[in-house]
């Protein structure tokens, strides 16, 4: 087999980056969202909260298989050639952390709600159904797997960032401008 005369891209593509940012907004939403509501004594503006938190989990889900399914169909820009090879194992496994996590965090989310015996209705229209059968002690397992989950995709999310602007302040690479679409290596 002949290797391909083709360049990588050198940068991401508008839907690729329009992904990016529409779940990256999402999850700060949706995390302030939890941490703010989870301290509210319980009442129907609680309850519309958690609604909203549940609509954006959903949402972050699916937006999240999108961006998958168009990462498989368009391949990301290769790292530059001046990373070190720890350093891209470094950005391979933490960018799989991350698309693992925005899976499987509104997965325990939905798993909670179901053993919680609260139906999760996308934008109170399209019903899921439950996952599992209502369980006070499920519900106490998944309560704790998501918030645990939760914090180990925020801290992801850090190093993610603060590698980003090691790349653009340190490193003066081209890595963080790839992922803005008006502002082009």
């Amino acid at each position: 087999m002949q290797p391909s005369s083709v360049e990588p891209p050198q940068h991401y593509t508008r839907t690729a980056v329009a992904l990016h940012w529409l779940i990256a907004l999402l999850l700060v939403f949706t995390f302030s969202l939890g941490l703010y509501m989870r301290e509210l004594p319980l009442s129907p503006s609680k309850l519309k909260l958690y609604s909203y938190h549940k609509w954006i989990g959903v949402t972050v889900f699916v937006l999240a298989v999108l961006r998958l399914l168009w990462r498989l169909r368009v391949p990301p820009p290769s790292l530059p050639v001046t990373m070190g090879r720890w350093s891209q194992r470094a950005a391979h496994a933490t960018h799989h952390g991350l698309y693992l996590l925005m899976l499987i965090v509104p997965l325990s989310g939905w798993l909670l709600s179901s053993a919680s015996g609260f139906p999760t209705v996308w934008f109170g229209v399209v019903q899921l159904p439950d996952l599992i059968e209502k369980s006070a002690s499920m519900a106490k397992i998944f309560k704790s797997v998501h918030e645990t989950l939760n914090y180990s995709m925020l801290m992801l999310v850090l190093l993610h960032v603060l590698a980003g602007l090691k790349h653009h302040f340190l490193d003066r690479d081209t890595v963080l401008r790839r992922m803005f679409v008006w502002r082009r290596p």
